[in-house]
């Protein structure tokens, strides 16, 4: 048993996120939810076009929950919506190169604290041998 008091597995599985978190608080960038990462990381690790419907359908979750996180993300210039020229009903989500640079600083922080994890996890394998 860790010191958590959670499965010594467990524990292993949160220790990397939570210092992945912490970076994240420390690095002064906007607070963003859990919808708001989910539909930005949607956004840009998944082949588009990406409409308000597409990404409900997606993330199970109302057209209203995602115009609101859409606006959220767009304030900061994460994302850019566009109108279809073919059918004015549809707007598409674009990429944009702040959320390009905030999504590169994210996965530098989560690299750097799983390489601290895994030096952790060497330091304990070499002390139980």
């Amino acid at each position: 048993m860790s010191l958590s008091g959670l499965d010594d597995r467990i524990d292993a599985l949160l220790s990397p996120w939570m210092q992945t978190v912490i970076a994240y608080v420390q690095s002064n960038r906007p607070d963003l939810t859990n919808r708001q990462m989910a539909l930005l990381l949607v956004v840009y690790l998944t082949q588009g076009p990406h409409t308000v419907r597409g990404l409900a359908a997606k993330l199970r979750v109302s057209k209203p929950v995602i115009t609101r996180a859409l606006n959220t993300l767009g304030a900061f210039g994460y994302i850019r919506r566009q109108k279809d020229e073919s059918d004015l009903r549809n707007i598409f989500v674009e990429r944009t190169a702040q959320g390009h640079e905030f999504l590169e600083t994210f996965a530098g922080m989560i690299e750097t604290t799983q390489g601290h994890a895994d030096r952790n996890q060497n330091r304990e394998d070499r002390a139980y041998l």
